[in-house]
C-alpha cells in the first residue's frame, strides 16, 4: 500500500474517497495532504488513481476502478477529479453500470480543497450525500 492510501480494514460503513488526477504523483500527494490535514484518526478509506498504468500522464479507467473497489466499504464511494477528461472517464465508467461499486458518485468539487473536506467529513461517519455536499462547499472557500 502506498502512502497515499489508508488501509481498508476497519473502514466498513465509511464513505470511500477516490482522488483522480492526470498525474500519479499529484493524486498521491493530494491524498496524503487530505489524510494529513484530517488528523491522525482518519477512518475513511482514501485511494489515489492518477496517471496511466505505465506511469504516464492521463487517466485510466482500470486504475479508477481498482481504487474504487479498494475503498468501497458499503457506504458509497465519492470520486473527485482534477480536469476534464478525468470527468469523462469517470462518467463513462458510471454509465457502464457494472465497473464501479454500487453507490459510486462523481463529486463536483475543487480537487484539493474538496478532497480535504471529503476525507474529514467521511471520517466522521457521514453519509455519501453529506460527503459530496461538504466537498462541493469547498467552491465557496475564500482566500482573501
Amino acid at each position: 500500500m502506498s502512502g497515499a492510501e489508508t488501509s481498508h480494514e476497519g473502514h466498513e460503513g465509511h464513505v470511500g474517497i477516490v482522488l483522480v488526477s492526470h498525474s500519479g504523483p499529484v493524486a498521491e500527494s493530494v491524498a496524503r495532504l487530505a489524510v494529513g490535514l484530517a488528523g491522525g484518526d482518519v477512518k475513511a478509506p482514501v485511494a489515489a488513481a492518477g496517471g496511466t498504468p505505465d506511469g504516464g500522464l492521463g487517466t485510466s479507467a482500470e486504475l479508477i476502478t481498482e481504487a474504487a473497489r479498494k475503498v468501497d466499504g458499503g457506504a458509497g464511494v465519492a470520486v473527485l477529479v482534477d480536469l476534464g477528461s478525468a470527468v469523462l472517464t469517470v462518467k463513462a465508467l458510471l454509465a457502464e453500470g457494472d465497473e464501479l461499486p454500487e453507490g459510486t458518485r462523481l463529486v463536483d468539487a475543487p480537487f484539493v480543497e474538496g478532497a480535504v473536506a471529503a476525507v474529514v467529513t467521511a471520517s466522521t461517519g457521514a453519509d455519501l450525500d453529506a460527503v459530496a455536499a461538504a466537498a462541493g462547499e469547498a467552491y465557496s472557500y475564500r482566500k482573501e
